[in-house]
Protein backbone atom coordinates (compact mmCIF):
# COMPACT_ATOMS: atom_id res chain seq x y z
CA UNK A 1 0.00 0.00 0.00
CA UNK A 2 2.85 2.35 0.79
CA UNK A 3 4.87 1.47 -1.55
CA UNK A 4 1.92 1.95 -4.38
CA UNK A 5 1.37 5.84 -3.00
CA UNK A 6 4.71 6.49 -3.37
CA UNK A 7 4.53 5.05 -6.84
CA UNK A 8 1.71 7.56 -7.89
CA UNK A 9 3.21 10.34 -5.93
CA UNK A 10 6.05 9.76 -8.22
CA UNK A 11 4.16 9.62 -11.65
CA UNK A 12 2.16 13.08 -10.58
CA UNK A 13 5.78 14.76 -9.87
CA UNK A 14 6.82 13.70 -13.16
CA UNK A 15 4.18 15.46 -15.33
CA UNK A 16 3.82 18.76 -12.30
CA UNK A 17 4.68 21.55 -14.64
CA UNK A 18 4.96 24.11 -11.28
CA UNK A 19 8.49 24.40 -10.05
CA UNK A 20 6.63 25.14 -6.79
CA UNK A 21 4.62 21.94 -6.18
CA UNK A 22 7.18 19.84 -7.71
CA UNK A 23 9.13 20.76 -5.13
CA UNK A 24 6.72 20.52 -1.97
CA UNK A 25 5.75 16.87 -3.60
CA UNK A 26 9.24 15.79 -3.83
CA UNK A 27 10.31 16.72 0.19
CA UNK A 28 7.12 14.56 1.09
CA UNK A 29 8.08 11.68 -0.99
CA UNK A 30 11.74 12.37 0.68
CA UNK A 31 11.00 12.60 4.03
CA UNK A 32 8.31 9.24 3.39
CA UNK A 33 5.49 11.39 4.76
CA UNK A 34 2.61 8.80 3.76
CA UNK A 35 -0.02 10.40 6.38
CA UNK A 36 0.13 13.82 3.89
CA UNK A 37 0.88 11.79 0.85
CA UNK A 38 -2.34 9.78 1.63
CA UNK A 39 -4.29 12.92 2.00
CA UNK A 40 -3.34 14.40 -1.53
CA UNK A 41 -3.68 11.74 -3.04
CA UNK A 42 -7.32 10.16 -1.37
CA UNK A 43 -8.74 11.03 -4.87
CA UNK A 44 -9.12 14.07 -6.75
CA UNK A 45 -10.82 17.26 -6.33
CA UNK A 46 -14.63 17.21 -7.23
CA UNK A 47 -16.52 19.35 -9.30
CA UNK A 48 -18.67 20.84 -6.74
CA UNK A 49 -20.65 24.57 -6.88
CA UNK A 50 -20.10 25.60 -10.56
CA UNK A 51 -16.43 23.87 -10.50
CA UNK A 52 -13.72 23.28 -7.90
CA UNK A 53 -12.44 24.68 -4.67
CA UNK A 54 -9.79 23.78 -1.89
CA UNK A 55 -6.37 24.34 -0.97
CA UNK A 56 -2.93 24.86 -2.62
CA UNK A 57 -0.66 22.60 -3.00
CA UNK A 58 0.70 19.41 -4.64
CA UNK A 59 -1.50 16.08 -5.68
CA UNK A 60 -5.49 15.40 -7.30
CA UNK A 61 -6.87 16.48 -3.84
CA UNK A 62 -5.45 19.89 -3.87
CA UNK A 63 -5.67 23.02 -6.17
CA UNK A 64 -2.43 23.28 -8.77
CA UNK A 65 -1.69 23.92 -11.96
CA UNK A 66 -1.44 20.00 -13.43
CA UNK A 67 -5.70 20.24 -11.40
CA UNK A 68 -6.20 23.24 -13.66
CA UNK A 69 -4.83 21.49 -16.84
CA UNK A 70 -6.86 18.93 -16.40
CA UNK A 71 -9.97 20.83 -15.71
CA UNK A 72 -9.23 23.51 -18.42
CA UNK A 73 -8.34 20.24 -20.83
CA UNK A 74 -12.03 18.35 -20.07
CA UNK A 75 -13.62 21.76 -20.15
CA UNK A 76 -12.62 21.99 -23.56
CA UNK A 77 -13.55 18.19 -24.66
CA UNK A 78 -16.83 19.01 -23.36
CA UNK A 79 -17.34 22.39 -25.34
CA UNK A 80 -16.50 20.87 -28.62
CA UNK A 81 -18.69 17.78 -27.90
CA UNK A 82 -21.10 20.67 -27.54
CA UNK A 83 -20.53 21.50 -31.21
CA UNK A 84 -18.70 24.85 -29.98
CA UNK A 85 -15.23 24.22 -31.99
CA UNK A 86 -13.78 27.79 -32.38
CA UNK A 87 -15.95 29.26 -30.19
CA UNK A 88 -14.32 32.45 -27.59
CA UNK A 89 -13.92 31.14 -24.01
CA UNK A 90 -13.47 34.27 -21.78
CA UNK A 91 -11.08 33.89 -18.44
CA UNK A 92 -10.94 36.39 -15.48
CA UNK A 93 -9.00 35.72 -11.86
CA UNK A 94 -8.80 37.60 -8.63
CA UNK A 95 -5.60 38.22 -6.71
CA UNK A 96 -5.23 35.30 -4.94
CA UNK A 97 -1.97 33.00 -5.04
CA UNK A 98 -1.61 31.49 -8.23
CA UNK A 99 -4.81 32.84 -9.80
CA UNK A 100 -2.53 34.25 -12.50
CA UNK A 101 -0.95 31.04 -13.47
CA UNK A 102 -4.00 29.11 -13.35
CA UNK A 103 -5.94 31.81 -15.95
CA UNK A 104 -3.21 31.32 -17.97
CA UNK A 105 -2.60 27.45 -17.96
CA UNK A 106 -6.32 27.78 -18.71
CA UNK A 107 -6.21 30.43 -22.01
CA UNK A 108 -3.08 28.06 -23.63
CA UNK A 109 -5.45 24.74 -23.16
CA UNK A 110 -8.37 26.28 -24.60
CA UNK A 111 -6.11 27.56 -27.57
CA UNK A 112 -3.97 24.19 -28.32
CA UNK A 113 -7.44 22.60 -28.24
CA UNK A 114 -8.93 24.78 -31.47
CA UNK A 115 -11.23 27.26 -29.01
CA UNK A 116 -10.32 30.71 -29.08
CA UNK A 117 -9.71 32.33 -25.55
CA UNK A 118 -9.65 35.50 -24.27
CA UNK A 119 -8.44 36.65 -20.60
CA UNK A 120 -9.07 40.16 -18.85
CA UNK A 121 -6.80 42.78 -18.74
CA UNK A 122 -5.61 42.39 -14.93
CA UNK A 123 -7.21 40.99 -11.43
CA UNK A 124 -11.22 41.89 -11.78
CA UNK A 125 -14.23 41.19 -9.49
CA UNK A 126 -16.21 38.18 -10.92
CA UNK A 127 -19.28 39.84 -12.17
CA UNK A 128 -17.08 41.85 -14.85
CA UNK A 129 -16.23 38.16 -16.02
CA UNK A 130 -20.28 37.37 -16.06
CA UNK A 131 -21.01 40.08 -17.90
CA UNK A 132 -17.97 39.99 -20.14
CA UNK A 133 -19.20 36.12 -21.14
CA UNK A 134 -22.57 37.79 -22.72
CA UNK A 135 -21.04 41.00 -23.94
CA UNK A 136 -18.25 39.40 -26.16
CA UNK A 137 -20.72 36.44 -26.84
CA UNK A 138 -18.43 33.09 -25.42
CA UNK A 139 -19.17 30.20 -25.44
CA UNK A 140 -18.31 29.72 -21.93
CA UNK A 141 -16.21 31.38 -18.86
CA UNK A 142 -13.98 30.56 -16.25
CA UNK A 143 -13.32 32.68 -13.13
CA UNK A 144 -10.02 31.78 -10.91
CA UNK A 145 -10.80 32.57 -7.68
CA UNK A 146 -11.90 30.83 -4.27
CA UNK A 147 -14.03 33.95 -3.18
CA UNK A 148 -14.13 34.35 0.64
CA UNK A 149 -12.46 31.22 1.41
CA UNK A 150 -9.44 30.90 3.49
CA UNK A 151 -5.99 32.57 2.02
CA UNK A 152 -4.59 28.74 1.39
CA UNK A 153 -7.60 28.20 -1.06
CA UNK A 154 -8.06 28.71 -4.69
CA UNK A 155 -11.38 27.57 -6.66
CA UNK A 156 -12.12 27.19 -10.78
CA UNK A 157 -15.54 28.69 -11.79
CA UNK A 158 -17.40 27.01 -14.88
CA UNK A 159 -20.33 29.51 -16.51
CA UNK A 160 -21.88 28.71 -19.81
CA UNK A 161 -22.27 31.02 -22.90
CA UNK A 162 -25.55 31.90 -21.00
CA UNK A 163 -23.37 34.15 -18.48
CA UNK A 164 -24.75 31.82 -15.48
CA UNK A 165 -22.61 29.52 -13.48
CA UNK A 166 -22.94 25.33 -14.87
CA UNK A 167 -25.70 23.19 -13.17
CA UNK A 168 -26.58 19.55 -13.74
CA UNK A 169 -25.97 17.84 -16.39
CA UNK A 170 -23.46 20.05 -17.89
CA UNK A 171 -21.56 19.97 -14.64
CA UNK A 172 -21.46 16.29 -14.59
CA UNK A 173 -20.89 15.73 -18.31
CA UNK A 174 -17.60 18.79 -17.67
CA UNK A 175 -16.32 16.18 -14.51
CA UNK A 176 -16.62 13.00 -16.98
CA UNK A 177 -14.48 14.60 -19.59
CA UNK A 178 -12.25 15.72 -17.30
CA UNK A 179 -11.66 12.36 -15.43
CA UNK A 180 -11.05 11.34 -19.16
CA UNK A 181 -8.33 13.27 -19.63
CA UNK A 182 -5.04 10.99 -20.28
CA UNK A 183 -1.70 12.13 -19.62
CA UNK A 184 -0.54 15.97 -19.21
CA UNK A 185 1.92 15.45 -22.13
CA UNK A 186 -0.96 14.99 -24.17
CA UNK A 187 -2.67 18.37 -23.59
CA UNK A 188 -1.36 20.83 -26.42
CA UNK A 189 -0.55 24.45 -24.22
CA UNK A 190 1.02 26.68 -26.79
CA UNK A 191 3.05 29.42 -25.82
CA UNK A 192 0.77 32.08 -27.23
CA UNK A 193 -2.46 32.37 -29.38
CA UNK A 194 -5.25 33.70 -27.02
CA UNK A 195 -5.80 37.73 -26.65
CA UNK A 196 -5.57 39.72 -23.68
CA UNK A 197 -8.62 42.17 -23.92
CA UNK A 198 -8.18 45.61 -22.98
CA UNK A 199 -9.53 48.14 -20.40
CA UNK A 200 -12.77 48.61 -22.75
CA UNK A 201 -14.12 45.32 -21.28
CA UNK A 202 -14.02 46.92 -17.97
CA UNK A 203 -15.19 50.32 -19.37
CA UNK A 204 -18.29 48.66 -21.00
CA UNK A 205 -19.30 47.11 -17.36
CA UNK A 206 -19.04 50.17 -15.92
CA UNK A 207 -21.01 51.96 -18.58
CA UNK A 208 -23.77 49.09 -17.54
CA UNK A 209 -23.83 49.72 -13.93
CA UNK A 210 -25.70 52.95 -14.46
CA UNK A 211 -28.76 50.95 -15.58
CA UNK A 212 -29.57 49.96 -12.14
CA UNK A 213 -29.90 53.58 -10.82
CA UNK A 214 -33.10 55.34 -11.30
CA UNK A 215 -31.81 58.63 -13.70
CA UNK A 216 -33.34 61.20 -11.53
CA UNK A 217 -32.28 59.82 -8.11
CA UNK A 218 -30.82 61.71 -5.22
CA UNK A 219 -26.91 60.54 -4.53
CA UNK A 220 -25.96 61.97 -1.21
CA UNK A 221 -25.15 59.16 0.83
CA UNK A 222 -21.70 58.89 2.45
CA UNK A 223 -19.93 55.53 2.76
CA UNK A 224 -17.22 53.93 4.32
CA UNK A 225 -15.80 50.92 2.07
CA UNK A 226 -13.50 48.09 2.20
CA UNK A 227 -12.43 45.22 -0.29
CA UNK A 228 -11.77 43.00 2.42
CA UNK A 229 -7.88 43.26 0.62
CA UNK A 230 -9.42 41.94 -2.72
CA UNK A 231 -10.28 43.36 -5.92
CA UNK A 232 -13.32 45.16 -5.70
CA UNK A 233 -11.58 49.16 -4.73
CA UNK A 234 -10.72 50.33 -8.09
CA UNK A 235 -14.10 48.96 -10.25
CA UNK A 236 -16.25 50.12 -7.03
CA UNK A 237 -14.78 53.44 -6.89
CA UNK A 238 -15.19 53.87 -10.55
CA UNK A 239 -18.74 53.23 -10.06
CA UNK A 240 -19.47 55.22 -7.52
CA UNK A 241 -17.36 58.08 -9.34
CA UNK A 242 -19.78 57.76 -12.25
CA UNK A 243 -22.90 57.43 -10.35
CA UNK A 244 -22.24 60.74 -8.44
CA UNK A 245 -21.90 59.70 -5.60
CA UNK A 246 -19.62 61.28 -2.70
CA UNK A 247 -16.35 58.98 -2.95
CA UNK A 248 -16.35 56.40 -0.46
CA UNK A 249 -13.88 56.56 2.24
CA UNK A 250 -11.30 53.82 2.04
CA UNK A 251 -10.57 51.12 4.87
CA UNK A 252 -6.76 51.61 3.86
CA UNK A 253 -5.59 48.77 5.54
CA UNK A 254 -7.98 46.52 3.80
CA UNK A 255 -7.79 48.63 0.09
CA UNK A 256 -5.27 46.81 -2.35
CA UNK A 257 -5.31 43.09 -3.34
CA UNK A 258 -3.60 41.06 -0.72
CA UNK A 259 -3.66 37.04 -1.29
CA UNK A 260 -2.40 36.89 2.67
CA UNK A 261 -5.52 38.74 3.70
CA UNK A 262 -3.10 39.85 6.39
CA UNK A 263 -6.27 41.63 9.02
CA UNK A 264 -8.89 38.91 8.28
CA UNK A 265 -9.11 35.15 9.91
CA UNK A 266 -11.23 34.52 7.13
CA UNK A 267 -11.85 37.23 4.41
CA UNK A 268 -15.29 37.23 4.47
CA UNK A 269 -18.04 40.12 5.80
CA UNK A 270 -20.27 37.36 7.78
CA UNK A 271 -17.15 36.35 9.85
CA UNK A 272 -16.33 37.49 12.98
CA UNK A 273 -13.41 40.54 13.47
CA UNK A 274 -13.56 40.64 9.77
CA UNK A 275 -15.53 44.02 9.70
CA UNK A 276 -13.83 45.62 12.82
CA UNK A 277 -11.31 47.94 10.84
CA UNK A 278 -14.55 48.86 8.67
CA UNK A 279 -16.29 49.89 12.05
CA UNK A 280 -12.98 52.06 13.07
CA UNK A 281 -12.75 53.61 9.98
CA UNK A 282 -16.89 54.81 10.53
CA UNK A 283 -16.53 55.74 13.34
CA UNK A 284 -13.90 58.56 13.17
CA UNK A 285 -15.79 59.59 9.36
CA UNK A 286 -19.49 58.64 10.55
CA UNK A 287 -20.73 57.68 6.57
CA UNK A 288 -24.50 56.95 6.50
CA UNK A 289 -23.27 53.46 5.71
CA UNK A 290 -20.62 50.85 5.32
CA UNK A 291 -20.01 48.76 2.49
CA UNK A 292 -17.89 45.40 1.80
CA UNK A 293 -17.10 43.25 -0.84
CA UNK A 294 -15.44 39.68 -0.61
CA UNK A 295 -12.50 38.87 -2.18
CA UNK A 296 -14.10 38.55 -5.90
CA UNK A 297 -16.40 41.45 -5.10
CA UNK A 298 -19.31 39.27 -5.98
CA UNK A 299 -21.06 39.67 -2.21
CA UNK A 300 -21.86 43.24 -0.52
CA UNK A 301 -22.26 43.23 3.24
CA UNK A 302 -23.61 46.52 4.13
CA UNK A 303 -23.30 48.33 7.76
CA UNK A 304 -25.80 51.08 9.46
CA UNK A 305 -25.12 53.10 12.31
CA UNK A 306 -27.40 51.93 15.71
CA UNK A 307 -26.56 53.44 18.96
CA UNK A 308 -28.62 50.43 20.98
CA UNK A 309 -25.32 47.92 19.77
CA UNK A 310 -21.59 47.79 21.32
CA UNK A 311 -19.40 49.83 19.24
CA UNK A 312 -22.29 52.19 17.58
CA UNK A 313 -22.93 49.96 13.98
CA UNK A 314 -24.15 47.01 13.15
CA UNK A 315 -24.12 44.68 10.20
CA UNK A 316 -27.30 44.13 8.36
CA UNK A 317 -28.16 40.35 7.44
CA UNK A 318 -28.40 39.24 4.16
CA UNK A 319 -31.78 38.76 4.76
CA UNK A 320 -32.36 42.44 5.60
CA UNK A 321 -30.40 43.90 2.76
CA UNK A 322 -32.68 41.34 0.29
CA UNK A 323 -35.87 42.33 1.97
CA UNK A 324 -34.25 46.55 1.63
CA UNK A 325 -33.48 46.44 -2.25
CA UNK A 326 -36.81 44.31 -3.40
CA UNK A 327 -38.79 47.29 -1.41
CA UNK A 328 -36.56 49.67 -3.15
CA UNK A 329 -37.25 47.92 -6.74
CA UNK A 330 -40.57 48.10 -5.63
CA UNK A 331 -41.29 51.37 -5.04
CA UNK A 332 -39.40 52.08 -8.23
CA UNK A 333 -41.83 50.18 -10.56
CA UNK A 334 -40.37 47.01 -10.76
CA UNK A 335 -41.88 44.41 -12.69
CA UNK A 336 -40.88 40.75 -13.18
CA UNK A 337 -40.18 38.13 -11.23
CA UNK A 338 -38.20 38.20 -7.72
CA UNK A 339 -36.36 35.14 -6.86
CA UNK A 340 -34.28 33.54 -3.66
CA UNK A 341 -33.16 30.22 -2.71
CA UNK A 342 -34.96 28.18 -0.38
CA UNK A 343 -32.23 29.19 2.50
CA UNK A 344 -33.33 32.54 1.97
CA UNK A 345 -36.15 34.70 4.19
CA UNK A 346 -39.48 34.18 3.29
CA UNK A 347 -40.13 37.81 3.47
CA UNK A 348 -39.35 38.04 -0.45
CA UNK A 349 -42.14 36.03 -1.17
CA UNK A 350 -44.34 38.80 0.51
CA UNK A 351 -43.15 41.62 -0.68
CA UNK A 352 -43.27 40.33 -4.32
CA UNK A 353 -47.01 39.45 -3.41
CA UNK A 354 -47.91 42.28 -1.82
CA UNK A 355 -46.85 44.17 -5.09
CA UNK A 356 -48.65 41.60 -7.75
CA UNK A 357 -45.18 40.46 -8.65
CA UNK A 358 -44.26 36.59 -9.72
CA UNK A 359 -42.02 34.38 -6.70
CA UNK A 360 -39.40 31.77 -7.30
CA UNK A 361 -37.66 30.08 -4.91
CA UNK A 362 -34.52 28.21 -5.97
CA UNK A 363 -32.07 25.56 -4.66
CA UNK A 364 -29.20 27.09 -2.82
CA UNK A 365 -27.00 29.04 -5.44
CA UNK A 366 -26.85 31.52 -8.13
CA UNK A 367 -26.89 29.23 -10.48
CA UNK A 368 -30.34 28.78 -10.20
CA UNK A 369 -31.61 32.13 -9.32
CA UNK A 370 -30.06 33.10 -12.80
CA UNK A 371 -32.00 30.87 -14.47
CA UNK A 372 -35.55 32.17 -13.43
CA UNK A 373 -37.21 33.04 -16.23
CA UNK A 374 -38.60 36.79 -16.09
CA UNK A 375 -35.75 37.40 -13.38
CA UNK A 376 -35.87 40.95 -11.86
CA UNK A 377 -34.13 41.06 -8.92
CA UNK A 378 -32.67 37.58 -7.07
CA UNK A 379 -30.58 37.23 -3.61
CA UNK A 380 -29.50 34.96 -1.31
CA UNK A 381 -29.26 35.34 2.63
CA UNK A 382 -24.88 34.79 1.99
CA UNK A 383 -24.99 38.54 0.74
CA UNK A 384 -25.17 37.56 -2.82
CA UNK A 385 -27.15 39.93 -5.08
CA UNK A 386 -28.89 39.99 -8.70
CA UNK A 387 -30.01 43.44 -9.24
CA UNK A 388 -29.35 43.62 -13.23
CA UNK A 389 -29.78 40.27 -14.27
CA UNK A 390 -29.78 41.53 -18.50
CA UNK A 391 -26.08 42.58 -17.43
CA UNK A 392 -24.99 40.05 -15.15
CA UNK A 393 -26.74 36.70 -14.37
CA UNK A 394 -24.59 36.31 -10.89
CA UNK A 395 -24.32 37.99 -7.96
CA UNK A 396 -22.99 41.05 -8.06
CA UNK A 397 -21.22 42.93 -4.95
CA UNK A 398 -20.71 46.12 -7.21
CA UNK A 399 -23.76 47.17 -8.69
CA UNK A 400 -25.74 45.60 -5.16
CA UNK A 401 -23.38 48.47 -3.28
CA UNK A 402 -24.78 51.14 -5.90
CA UNK A 403 -28.45 50.57 -5.44
CA UNK A 404 -28.03 50.22 -1.41
CA UNK A 405 -26.51 53.62 -1.57
CA UNK A 406 -29.31 55.06 -4.19
CA UNK A 407 -31.58 53.32 -1.41
CA UNK A 408 -29.99 55.06 1.54
CA UNK A 409 -29.96 58.41 -0.34
CA UNK A 410 -33.28 58.17 -1.08
CA UNK A 411 -34.47 57.45 2.79
CA UNK A 412 -31.44 60.32 3.96
CA UNK A 413 -33.80 63.07 1.64
CA UNK A 414 -36.90 61.80 4.05
CA UNK A 415 -34.89 62.23 6.80
CA UNK A 416 -35.14 58.29 7.21
CA UNK A 417 -32.51 55.38 7.87
CA UNK A 418 -32.38 51.71 6.62
CA UNK A 419 -33.54 50.69 10.27
CA UNK A 420 -36.38 52.86 9.80
CA UNK A 421 -37.58 50.78 6.16
CA UNK A 422 -37.03 47.82 8.03
CA UNK A 423 -39.27 48.44 10.81
CA UNK A 424 -41.77 49.54 7.72
CA UNK A 425 -41.38 45.30 6.64
CA UNK A 426 -41.81 44.46 9.96
CA UNK A 427 -45.45 46.38 10.31
CA UNK A 428 -46.35 45.45 7.01
CA UNK A 429 -45.33 41.73 6.72
CA UNK A 430 -44.46 40.58 10.40
CA UNK A 431 -41.20 40.42 12.04
CA UNK A 432 -38.81 37.42 10.02
CA UNK A 433 -36.22 37.26 12.15
CA UNK A 434 -33.16 34.83 10.67
CA UNK A 435 -29.90 33.37 11.85
CA UNK A 436 -27.57 30.54 11.13
CA UNK A 437 -25.75 27.77 12.73
CA UNK A 438 -22.88 27.01 10.67
CA UNK A 439 -20.59 24.66 12.05
CA UNK A 440 -16.88 24.31 10.34
CA UNK A 441 -15.38 20.57 10.80
CA UNK A 442 -11.72 19.11 9.75
CA UNK A 443 -13.75 15.90 9.52
CA UNK A 444 -16.26 16.03 7.00
CA UNK A 445 -17.76 12.55 8.42
CA UNK A 446 -18.70 14.69 11.06
CA UNK A 447 -21.36 16.47 8.70
CA UNK A 448 -22.52 13.24 6.89
CA UNK A 449 -23.20 11.74 10.63
CA UNK A 450 -25.22 14.62 11.82
CA UNK A 451 -27.28 14.36 8.52
CA UNK A 452 -28.07 10.93 9.37
CA UNK A 453 -28.89 11.55 12.64
CA UNK A 454 -31.42 14.32 11.97
CA UNK A 455 -32.82 12.14 8.97
CA UNK A 456 -33.21 8.70 11.67
CA UNK A 457 -34.63 10.84 14.54
CA UNK A 458 -36.01 14.03 12.88
CA UNK A 459 -36.94 16.55 16.02
CA UNK A 460 -40.71 16.90 17.10
CA UNK A 461 -40.21 20.49 18.38
CA UNK A 462 -37.44 23.11 18.64
CA UNK A 463 -37.65 25.97 20.82
CA UNK A 464 -40.93 24.56 21.83
CA UNK A 465 -42.40 25.00 18.52
CA UNK A 466 -43.92 21.86 16.83
CA UNK A 467 -42.76 20.90 13.95
CA UNK A 468 -45.58 20.83 11.70
CA UNK A 469 -43.88 18.85 8.37
CA UNK A 470 -40.57 18.01 7.54
CA UNK A 471 -38.98 17.34 4.05
CA UNK A 472 -35.95 15.27 3.00
CA UNK A 473 -34.88 17.44 0.12
CA UNK A 474 -32.65 14.65 -0.91
CA UNK A 475 -35.97 13.20 -2.41
CA UNK A 476 -36.75 16.37 -4.37
CA UNK A 477 -40.13 18.23 -4.00
CA UNK A 478 -42.79 19.25 -6.99
CA UNK A 479 -40.62 22.19 -7.55
CA UNK A 480 -37.37 21.44 -6.64
CA UNK A 481 -34.88 18.67 -7.80
CA UNK A 482 -33.31 16.63 -5.53
CA UNK A 483 -30.72 18.18 -2.99
CA UNK A 484 -28.79 17.31 -0.04
CA UNK A 485 -30.73 19.01 2.52
CA UNK A 486 -33.53 18.73 5.64
CA UNK A 487 -36.21 21.52 5.81
CA UNK A 488 -38.64 22.06 8.86
CA UNK A 489 -41.91 24.03 9.12
CA UNK A 490 -42.63 25.06 12.72
CA UNK A 491 -45.98 26.64 14.15
CA UNK A 492 -44.42 30.60 12.92
CA UNK A 493 -40.94 29.39 12.06
CA UNK A 494 -38.47 27.60 9.73
CA UNK A 495 -35.59 25.61 9.56
CA UNK A 496 -33.29 24.20 6.68
CA UNK A 497 -30.04 21.90 7.33
CA UNK A 498 -27.47 21.66 4.39
CA UNK A 499 -23.78 20.84 3.96
CA UNK A 500 -21.94 23.43 2.37
CA UNK A 501 -21.09 23.32 -1.18
CA UNK A 502 -17.83 25.40 -0.85
CA UNK A 503 -16.07 25.10 2.23
CA UNK A 504 -16.17 21.97 4.72
CA UNK A 505 -19.02 23.42 6.72
CA UNK A 506 -22.34 22.02 8.11
CA UNK A 507 -25.25 24.80 7.38
CA UNK A 508 -28.45 25.37 9.01
CA UNK A 509 -30.72 28.18 8.12
CA UNK A 510 -33.41 29.16 10.68
CA UNK A 511 -36.48 31.63 10.20
CA UNK A 512 -38.93 32.96 12.97
CA UNK A 513 -41.62 35.32 12.22
CA UNK A 514 -43.13 37.67 14.95
CA UNK A 515 -46.73 39.04 14.12
CA UNK A 516 -46.33 42.65 15.02
CA UNK A 517 -48.98 45.05 15.60
CA UNK A 518 -47.65 48.18 16.03
CA UNK A 519 -44.49 50.41 16.05
CA UNK A 520 -44.69 50.09 20.14
CA UNK A 521 -44.32 46.54 19.72
CA UNK A 522 -41.58 45.92 17.62
CA UNK A 523 -38.90 45.66 20.66
CA UNK A 524 -40.99 43.32 21.94
CA UNK A 525 -40.78 41.31 18.88
CA UNK A 526 -37.41 41.39 18.39
CA UNK A 527 -36.77 40.35 21.78
CA UNK A 528 -38.90 37.22 20.96
CA UNK A 529 -37.20 36.87 17.72
CA UNK A 530 -34.41 36.65 19.08
CA UNK A 531 -35.31 34.40 22.01
CA UNK A 532 -36.57 31.90 19.65
CA UNK A 533 -33.96 31.72 17.21
CA UNK A 534 -31.47 31.50 20.14
CA UNK A 535 -33.97 28.08 20.93
CA UNK A 536 -33.87 26.61 17.53
CA UNK A 537 -29.89 27.02 17.83
CA UNK A 538 -29.45 25.25 21.04
CA UNK A 539 -31.98 22.48 20.23
CA UNK A 540 -30.95 22.02 16.82
CA UNK A 541 -27.32 21.36 17.76
CA UNK A 542 -28.50 18.87 20.11
CA UNK A 543 -30.38 16.70 17.53
CA UNK A 544 -27.62 16.71 14.70
CA UNK A 545 -25.24 16.30 17.85
CA UNK A 546 -22.92 18.58 16.69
Amino acid sequence: MQHDLIAQARTWLAEDPDPETRDELAALIEAGDTDELAARFAGTLQFGTAGLRGELGAGPMRMNRSVVIRAAAGLAAYLKAQGEEGGLVVIGYDARYKSADFARDTAAVMTGAGLRAAVLPRPLPTPVLAYAIRRLGAVAGVEVTASHNPPRDNGYKVYLGDGSQIVPPADGEIAAAIAAVGPLANVVRPEDGWETLGEDVLAAYLARTDAVLASDSPRTARTVYTAMHGVGTSVLTAAFARAGFPEPVLVTEQAEPDPAFPTVAFPNPEEPGAMDLAFATARRAAPDLIIANDPDADRCAVAVPDTSVEGGWRMLRGDEVGALLAAHLVERGASGVFAESIVSSSLLGRIAEKAGLGYEETLTGFKWIARVDGLRYGYEEALGYCVDPEGVRDKDGITAALLVAELASVLKEQGRTLLDLLDDLALAHGLHATDQLSVRVEDLSVIADAMARLREQPPTALAGLAVTSAEDLSQGTDRLPPTDGLRYHLEGARVIVRPSGTEPKLKCYLEVVVPVADAAGLPAARARGAELLAGIKRDLATAAGI
